[in-house]
């Protein structure tokens, strides 16, 4: 996986053997996302101006995280090479992020998987995402571990 940082973006790319509609899947879809990363629900309404949310399972919830840990709103959809949308902590004072993902196949049955995270005037969630948080997990490079890992061997990172 690469990462880079240009002020406060954030870029990740990771290459997955899985089609794009599989990764497409598993990052829209909460059967997916409940099997890798924070194991949360993802919540889609699937066209510009369509709600987001990520909804906490009941170990989380447990733990004093709040039913719907990151809400945002989709700015742009375009299944299954991109998706835009807001990202924002619940938690945290920080106004929303911007969150890109773009897939794109590269032969061989392998795909790449860019995720742009544009987070402005949001430190908190700069120090979450890089994963830089004591016991708050890995940030995105966990994540998209994560995700590689189970795409590629049915099993997430973890089991």
């Amino acid at each position: 996986m690469t990462t880079t940082t240009a002020g406060t973006t954030k870029v990740y790319r990771v290459y997955i053997k899985a089609t794009p509609q599989a990764i497409w899947d598993a990052i829209t879809k909460p059967e997916w996302t409940r099997q890798y990363g924070y194991q949360g629900l993802a919540e889609y309404d699937l066209r510009p101006g369509g709600r987001y949310r990520a909804l906490a399972i009941p170990e989380h919830r447990e733990a004093g995280m709040p039913e719907v840990p990151v809400e945002g709103e989709v700015i742009e959809v375009d299944p299954p090479v991109r998706l835009v949308q807001t990202w924002r902590p619940t938690w945290l004072d920080e106004p929303a992020t911007r969150l890109t993902y773009e897939i794109a196949e590269r032969g061989n049955g392998v795909t790449s998987l860019t995720v742009t995270h544009e987070l402005g005037d949001a430190p908190q969630t700069m120090a979450q995402v890089n994963g830089e948080v004591e016991s708050a997990g890995g940030g995105w490079a966990e994540i998209l571990s994560d995700l590689k890992t189970l795409l590629e061997t049915g099993k997430p990172l973890y089991a």
